[in-house]
């Protein structure tokens, strides 16, 4: 039996075929690049601020950690390859260009309170500096006005978050900069320093411009994160115009990082807005992050002379928390966090684009109307966006994204305005009656009636649930949820990791445990509506040799559960991975082993395991992600082959056989490969839908692919 994807660029390709009247003009990702490809001996690199090349050929980007100006060719878009970095003595914060030229911020501070910095005019053919300008303090955002006159730079000198509660103020203040360009080179005579203080209402003696832009009239916006103030300043330096960002009410929020989805709470807080972009010569967007005590959640759209035309209240937030991209953890503090808002007109429809850093996503706003912007889609960034670019010639919108670990590396990804549908999200719970936040789906089963049952993982251990959902090669809704329940209450501290039906119309749960944490690896019975009916431990002689490393999966086939182990556990030899098996009628325990592919580099181990027509089908994957990654696949082994001994005795050994490479289809939607494919369900006629788990975005970009697999 042989495979093929129903969904991500099959589904293009069958929608192309649609009269052009039912098409609709979307951004799908064609690209990603990882950052370290440019620096591959630094500890660690990263994708800040990033800008395009006029021709649109190159980005020049920012890499903080690395001390470098990083510079990529895109000459193909879909395939951008590395071209070089520019080592910096200090810490690059900010680029933007004008021509063949980019204009580098670079922070040469000894300390808080001697603050100094640079301004650096850089030939992007060359990679050579031209200029090297003293701008007297810590710059942050760097803008050129779009005649190519003269350079903004918002200086700073940020405070010691160590002091004084980490609140403004804190000497010395920070100031604008404008620095002339004359005949195309960089008048270093000519900057000049333009005096803040005395305007904002927190803090006046210590204004910290963050982000500054500049309208075609020469107009420069400046925002003060930290002091809740917008200026307005000319081109010459004189202050035209300044106000608070003032504040928002927020009904529907979720304030508690208590592993629960709970959108009950409501708020005021003051925006404190972040980015800043003009999308005419009389507006201007912000994202307001927040910092010291606020940050909205969303963004808004301001006139010069301060009105507010347009705030987008918890609508922002609330449309990403259907796609699966809320950060829970993030909840006490500043959710989804826009960081950065970005303007561009393709096909001449004025775009918003606004970044939400904590929940990696990039909302997609047609602005036609300023006073009614309509968000046309969200897509999927890398960890922690933090700037973005747009090239509207080529239809292309950049991502940069600064989060680099040992885990996911830092990408900068690249979307492609197309004439085709929509390729994110996979799945939402759009449409509900009541919002519903979901994530770290980590087990699947199809249900009798057509609807695939999905469970997530101990991230949201407080709220154990399973979800419902309609599966749809297009994008999949989550259409109701059953909470998991012991005695009427949320059955606390599970790590559902599998689910598979009881016949009856309930449910078999299996849980991860953690002995070191007295929860065990156990076996849940549900009934419909989700109560806990009956539990099943492990017997002694399997506790006795358990890890945490424990269930990932069941099936049923009959009266008895099948149970994938994740790993080995201490009376395993090395590579090989228990399968469990469970007599409902007789509680007889079983064993077999299962021989785990050898990894390349970190583990490899079991995820899932699905029975179907004859056979349990098995998910195995390694812990890697991106370049690195190498064993994601779906294996299957025929029943009559699971000839399972007791518990104790030596276990026979499996031959699985490979069905499917996941790899393949984990790169098909242009991201890097997601670490954790953990969901598996088959309908009767051998589709298999395949899901990944998103960690709740905690340290995850949130992406969750679920997607079909026909079979042929």
């Amino acid at each position: 039996m042989t495979y093929h994807a129903l969904t991500m660029t099959s589904a293009i390709a069958l929608l192309a075929a649609m009269p052009a009247a039912a098409q609709e003009m979307n951004f799908n990702r064609i690209a990603s690049f990882m950052v370290a490809e440019n620096t591959p001996d630094a500890e660690e690199s990263s994708a800040e601020i990033i800008a395009a090349s006029a021709d649109g050929m190159t980005l020049v980007y920012t890499d903080s950690p690395a001390g470098m100006i990083g510079f990529i060719d895109i000459t193909d878009a879909t395939a951008p390859a590395p071209a070089g970095v520019i080592v910096l003595d200090g810490e690059p914060t900010s680029v933007a260009i004008s021509g063949t030229t980019a204009y580098a911020g670079e922070n040469t501070s000894a300390s808080f309170t001697e603050p100094s910095g640079l301004l650096h005019a850089i030939d992007i053919a060359s990679q050579s500096v031209l200029a090297t300008c003293d701008l007297g303090g810590q710059p942050d955002s760097v803008a050129v006005s779009p005649d190519g006159s003269f350079v903004a730079v918002a200086i700073e000198n940020e405070r010691d978050e160590d002091l004084g509660d980490g609140r403004v103020g804190q000497a010395p203040a920070g100031f604008l900069t404008i620095t002339r360009i004359v005949d195309g080179d960089l008048d270093c005579a000519s900057t000049m320093a333009v005096d803040l203080t005395g305007l904002a209402d927190i803090a006046p003696e210590d204004p910290e411009p963050e982000y500054v832009s500049i309208n075609g009239e020469n107009e420069i916006v400046v925002t003060l994160q930290e002091n809740n103030h917008i200026i307005v300043v000319s081109g010459a330096g004189e202050v035209l115009n300044h106000f608070s960002a003032g504040e928002v009410t927020l009904e529907g929020v979720d304030t508690e990082e208590e592993g629960a989805l709970r959108f009950t709470d409501t708020i005021t807080v003051p925006r404190e807005p972040d980015a800043i972009a003009w999308i005419d010569d009389t507006h201007f967007a912000t994202a307001n992050e927040g910092d010291m005590d606020g940050g909205s959640r969303g963004w808004t759209i301001f006139s010069q002379d301060g009105a507010v035309v347009y705030d987008s209240g918890v609508s922002f937030e609330h449309a990403i928390v259907e796609i699966g991209h809320y950060p829970d953890d993030r909840s006490g503090n500043k959710g989804v966090e826009p960081e950065s808002v970005t303007f561009g007109v393709f096909n001449d429809t004025p775009m918003v684009f606004v970044g939400a850093e904590r929940a990696s996503v990039v909302g997609v706003y047609d602005v036609s109307d300023p006073a009614n912007p309509v968000l046309t889609q969200l897509l999927p960034s890398g960890i922690g966006p933090e700037g973005y670019a747009v090239i509207p010639q080529r239809g292309l919108l950049i991502s940069a994204n600064e989060t680099d670990d040992a885990g996911p590396r830092a990408h900068v990804m690249i979307f492609e305005l197309q004439d085709a549908p929509a390729v994110y999200p996979h799945l939402t719970s759009a449409g509900m009656d009541t919002l519903t936040g979901w994530g770290a789906i980590s087990g699947q089963v199809w249900g009798d009636d057509g609807r695939i049952y999905a469970v997530s993982d101990s991230f949201y251990g407080m709220q154990p649930t399973i979800f419902v959902i309609e599966p749809d090669v297009a994008t999949s809704r989550i259409v109701d949820v059953i909470r998991v329940t012991r005695n009427g209450e949320p059955a606390q501290l599970l790590d559902l990791e599998g689910i598979t039906t009881d016949g009856e119309g309930g449910f078999w749960l299996a849980s991860e445990g953690r002995s070191d944490r007295l929860v065990p690896h156990a076996l849940y019975h549900v009934d419909a509506g989700g109560e806990i009916q009956d539990y099943v431990a492990l017997p002694d002689e399997l506790l006795a040799v358990e890890t945490r490393f424990g269930f990932e999966g069941v099936t049923r086939v009959g009266d008895t559960l099948y149970i994938a182990v994740q790993r080995e556990w201490r009376d395993d030899p090395a590579g090989h991975a228990k399968v469990l098996s469970y007599d409902l009628g007789t509680e007889e325990w079983g064993v077999i082993h299962y021989p785990l592919t050898q990894p390349a580099a970190g583990w490899v181990g079991l995820s899932e395991i699905v029975f179907h027509d004859g056979f349990l089908y098995i998910v195995e994957r390694d812990n890697q992600l991106d370049q690195r990654a190498v064993t994601k696949m779906i294996t299957r082994v025929p029943l009559d082959a699971m000839a399972m001994v007791a518990p104790g005795e030596v276990p026979n050994v499996l031959s699985p056989e490979l069905v499917v490479d996941l790899i393949p289809y984990l790169t098909a939607t242009g991201g890097y490969v997601l670490d954790k494919v953990e969901g598996l369900a088959i309908a009767p006629d051998g589709t298999m839908w395949v899901s990944t788990d998103n960690d709740g975005v905690d340290d995850h970009s949130g992406e969750t692919m679920f997607f079909a697999i026909a079979a042929e």
